[in-house]
């Protein structure tokens, strides 16, 4: 089915994102994506090399009569998040995605599709390799790694970009331009459990939470989703309130920068309490489908019976877990009080690990403040240490400050009204851009970011829209052609 991609418009663009798309590429593991990029820039002609990181870089001269416009430099990342639904066999690192047409949209089989960032990517290849398009000279970055940690823009050291502005391809919505953008620091809890034996009149069951829509833990978090290891914790509170419920498992989520979907628990009870806790799973799984009606219409919490675990957690440290996941924030905490509607400070519990006397909870805390940032950051090492666990702050990144004056975002939001008869929005967002990043060893670089419209990032539901990739790839040939001079 990938291949009916090919047909659509532009043919350039979408040519290019069906090559991309049958290379894996996964972050912190993009050996072969790289080098498919070096081999493409190199099979052009184009000076192409790749730094000491991993960023590949290739470079175009301008078109004839356009030798006095400025360089621009052209970025995108790699790396694509790798996510799937539990019934879909996929090898994210030995198989390339398998994309079809449904309307108006482009989606993958039971996978993220890439087009976080590979729509970026596809437009740069396909500017590159073109033959007819007049532009100045382009600068093309390819960054490694953004979505685990951005150690690509992190180590992309200052003097190797010529370019004097940065269009970032890398935004989720076709009517904005974005100027601003979240900072973002992981937190990692680790700690360790007692374990005992379970007692014969014990019974096991496995809990399983599943259906939620998930999506990108900072564009999609202000919506308010389920996130499966608060939903799980509620359960597991109560049942441990009501019905002396014993923890031998818990398995919930996965990357740090998407809402959990899912999570798993196997537990026990006293085989006295089974009729009511049954039926007391059953009556929450209706309260939570009732409270996620409208945003996780598919949430679904499932019982089944299995053999006895032989071991669970000690009744001491189950209280600290589950006190601690009850206490750590989850979602939006604080609102921009300069800019409507815009998400300041939040955090998304990412992944809780809880097996064979470990612990292991992941966080990703974001900010458009600094101070904002650490103080959450804080808050919630706070929450863990008092369970007597270790934290790590890690991973830590900027943001990048919005300069409503950029000269660039002047001849963007031109071009926009012309091509398209209405005004764009200007905006800020709350995730994690490169921009702010590279910003620190190319302070000097006017920067600004969009891209076409692409719902679900960082879920199996990520689709892109056919009519926003034409939309979006228009725009640029404009934005190409009015460059500013130098």
């Amino acid at each position: 089915m990938s291949e009916t991609i090919r047909t659509l418009e532009p043919k350039a663009v979408w040519n290019k994102f069906t090559d991309l798309n049958a290379v894996p590429r996964p972050s912190k593991k993009e050996g072969r994506v790289i080098q498919f990029m070096l081999d493409f820039g190199q099979s052009l002609g184009l000076e192409t090399f790749r730094d000491t990181v991993g960023n590949v870089i290739i470079r175009k001269p301008a078109t004839k009569g356009m030798e006095d416009r400025k360089t621009l430099t052209l970025q995108s990342h790699l790396d694509m998040v790798h996510q799937k639904n539990n019934d879909t066999d996929f090898d994210f690192e030995t198989m390339g995605i398998d994309m079809f047409i449904d309307g108006d949209w482009v989606k993958a089989k039971g996978t993220t599709l890439g087009a976080d960032n590979g729509l970026g990517v596809a437009t740069i290849m396909a500017l590159l390799e073109s033959t007819d398009i007049d532009h100045p000279a382009l600068e093309a970055l390819f960054t490694i790694d953004e979505e685990t940690g951005m150690t690509g823009a992190m180590g992309l050291e200052g003097g190797i970009l010529q370019g004097s502005i940065l269009l970032n391809l890398d935004t989720e919505e076709d009517d904005e331009l974005d100027i601003g953008c979240a900072g973002g620091i992981d937190v990692t809890a680790s700690g360790n459990y007692s374990e005992e034996r379970v007692a014969d009149n014990y019974i096991g069951y496995r809990i399983e939470v599943k259906g939620l829509s998930g999506g990108h833990s900072g564009i999609e978090i202000h919506k308010g989703l389920g996130n499966a290891n608060k939903i799980m914790n509620r359960l597991l509170y109560k049942s441990n309130a009501n019905h002396g419920l014993r923890i031998a498992l818990l398995d919930g989520g996965g990357l740090r920068n998407a809402i959990p979907r899912e999570s798993h628990a196997q537990v026990v009870i006293p085989k006295v309490n089974k009729d009511r806790f049954e039926k007391d799973i059953r009556n929450w799984a209706t309260v939570f489908q009732k409270e996620f009606k409208e945003l996780d219409p598919h949430l679904t919490i499932e019982i089944a019976a299995i053999e006895i675990p032989s071991k669970v957690m000690v009744g001491s440290d189950q209280e600290k877990l589950l006190q601690a996941l009850h206490s750590a924030h989850n979602g939006v905490y604080a609102l921009s009080p300069d800019i409507p509607d815009l998400v300041e400070t939040s955090n998304n519990i990412a992944r809780v690990e809880v097996n064979d006397g470990n612990i292991k909870i992941g966080c990703l805390t974001r900010s458009s403040v600094e101070s904002g940032k650490m103080e959450l950051a804080n808050t919630l090492k706070a929450t863990f240490e008092e369970a007597g666990w270790s934290v790590t702050l890690s991973g830590d990144y900027p943001g990048w400050k919005p300069n409503p004056d950029s000269e660039i975002l002047k001849v963007l939001e031109q071009k926009y009204q012309e091509l398209f008869q209405e005004k764009p929005k200007v905006v800020a967002c709350h995730a994690g851009l490169e921009c702010g990043i590279l910003g620190r060893n190319y302070p000097h670089m006017d920067m600004i970011s969009f891209g076409p419209t692409i719902l679900g990032a960082h879920s199996p539901d990520e689709r892109v829209q056919i009519s926003s990739v034409k939309k979006f790839w228009k725009f640029v040939l404009g934005i190409l052609k009015d460059a500013p001079k130098k």
